[in-house]
Formats: structure tokens, C-alpha cells, sequence
């Protein structure tokens, strides 16, 4: 299984997109400013997206690449989401004033777009060249959230994704269960910001060394980093790699952490 890593900052500025991945190429995984760097053959392939939660930067790209494709499809593009986040959509976006309410044009009976309701704990099976199975994980955040583990309908590991969240015991619990292949997880400000990191319900690289001490004994698989803010990614970088040194040093876990770049590919 291919992830492509469309965007994964935090915010916007140059060379920076918002978190949006491309699996196979046919599933996307939340639709930021990453987005805008697929062709149009590429988002017109795309046939299901599944979103962790309604923020803007997780969501901004939806609507313009669905206007983009729409003729080009001849289907509607499915769009996986928590209830919540779905009501977010059509309340604030797909509202004929910020947008047209695409899951109505051209028509109810052949709409450009199609929503369905997901919930914690559920298992999805989607992908219409390249089946894959995809559990919906827990998130804690400031609007209801979740996560997601991937994997090949087949088998084989799973690309865990954390969505954005806070100390989450349940995401834990769950993905201990699972053969991880590869683990995305946010942090979106440095130590400096931990109070606005709480505030905001983000992970800062004090509160990942507490998330990532959850992981059990005997597990091992690489941690990619995502979400940080770009006029603080150097010094969460800098704070990080100290976290990852000092836990090989006093012999806790030799955490295996990795910088997700946007343009980068990962294998499952």
C-alpha cells in the first residue's frame, strides 16, 4: 500500500500545504491545501475521502476539487465522516453562500457528492481499484474527531494515522491491538506553546514523549511527525530529536522517529 503525503504542515506558507494523503489512488485521507498539487486525472480518480474532523485545514481543498472534477466523474465522490463533521459540511460550506451544496447539483438523484455518517470503532471497506480496510480511530480534540489505521483489504500492517488529538488512552488502547506498519502522529507546537498546544487540544513534544510512552513493550515500527506549525517546526524538530535521544539513553524505548515531508511517499 502507497501513502502519498500531499501536505502535512500545521499552516500555510511557502512549500507548506495542510494535511491531506493520497492512498493508492483512490482514497484520501482529509483534504487540505495538499490537494491542489494533484492533477486533475488524479483527483478525478479519487473516489472516497474520509476526514478526521471539520477544521479548515483539513478540509479547505474538499469543495474546489470537487468543483474541479465534477464532470470529469460520473459518479458522486464519497465523502466518510463523523455525523458531527458532516453537519459542520453542510451547515458551513456546502450551504449555497460559502458554496453550492454540491450533494444537491446537478441533482439529489445524481448529486456531485454523497456524505456518509461514520462512527468511532467502525470498519470501513473502500477503494474501488485497491480494496482497502480502514478502522476508525479515536481522537480528542476541540470539535468531535478521529483517527484512522489503514490497511490492504488482504492484509498486512497498518498506517495508523492520530488525526489531531491530545493525550488519547483509547487510541492506545486500540492500536496496541493492531500490526502497525507505521505511525503519523501530530504535534503541532513547541514546548514553549504547551499551554496553547492544551488549550487547543494538540500534542507538544512534552505531552508526545507521554502519548508515545503508551506504546507497549515489544512494539516496535517507525513515528512520523505531522501537523507542526511552520514558524515553529525547527525548534518542535529540535525538542523532539532531544526526546528521541534521551530515550535510547535511559534505555525506555528506542523510538524509531521520522519527519514526514510533503511529496514523500511512504510504503506499507
Amino acid at each position: 500500500m502507497q501513502v502519498r503525503v500531499l501536505g502535512c504542515s500545521g499552516a500555510i506558507a511557502k512549500d507548506c500545504r495542510t494535511t491531506s494523503f493520497l492512498v493508492d489512488s483512490d482514497l484520501l485521507v482529509d483534504a487540505g491545501t495538499g490537494v491542489g498539487d494533484l492533477s486533475l486525472a488524479e483527483m478525478a480518480a479519487i473516489d472516497d475521502v474520509v476526514l478526521t474532523h471539520s477544521h479548515l485545514d483539513h478540509i479547505a481543498a474538499l469543495p474546489l476539487m470537487i468543483d474541479a472534477v465534477a464532470s470529469r466523474r460520473s459518479r458522486p465522490l464519497r465523502v466518510h465522516a463523523l455525523r458531527a463533521t458532516i453537519e459542520a459540511l453542510r451547515a458551513h460550506v456546502f450551504n449555497n453562500v460559502i458554496w453550492p451544496d454540491f450533494a444537491s447539483i446537478p441533482s439529489r438523484e445524481a448529486p456531485f457528492v454523497s456524505f456518509h455518517d461514520i462512527v468511532v470503532g467502525q470498519e470501513l471497506q473502500l477503494g474501488t481499484r485497491a480494496l482497502k480496510n480502514i478502522e476508525v480511530l479515536p481522537a480528542v480534540h476541540t470539535v468531535p474527531a478521529c483517527g484512522y489505521a489503514v490497511r490492504c483489504a488482504e492484509g498486512g500492517p497498518n498506517w495508523v494515522f492520530s488525526g489531531d488529538t491530545e493525550r488519547n488512552p483509547a487510541f492506545w488502547q486500540r492500536v496496541n491491538q493492531l500490526d502497525v506498519g507505521m505511525l503519523v502522529i501530530e504535534t503541532a507546537f513547541s514546548n514553549r506553546e504547551q499551554a496553547l498546544a492544551q488549550r487547543s487540544l494538540h500534542l507538544s513534544p512534552a505531552t508526545l514523549a507521554d502519548e508515545l510512552a503508551n506504546i507497549v513493550s515489544g512494539k516496535n515500527y517507525p513515528i512520523y511527525i505531522t501537523h507542526t506549525k511552520p514558524a515553529e517546526t525547527e525548534e518542535i524538530m529540535s525538542q523532539i530529536d532531544m526526546l528521541a535521544a534521551g530515550s535510547q539513553v535511559h534505555g525506555t524505548k528506542g523510538w524509531d522517529i521520522r519527519w514526514l515531508e510533503a511529496a514523500g511517499v511512504l510504503q506499507v
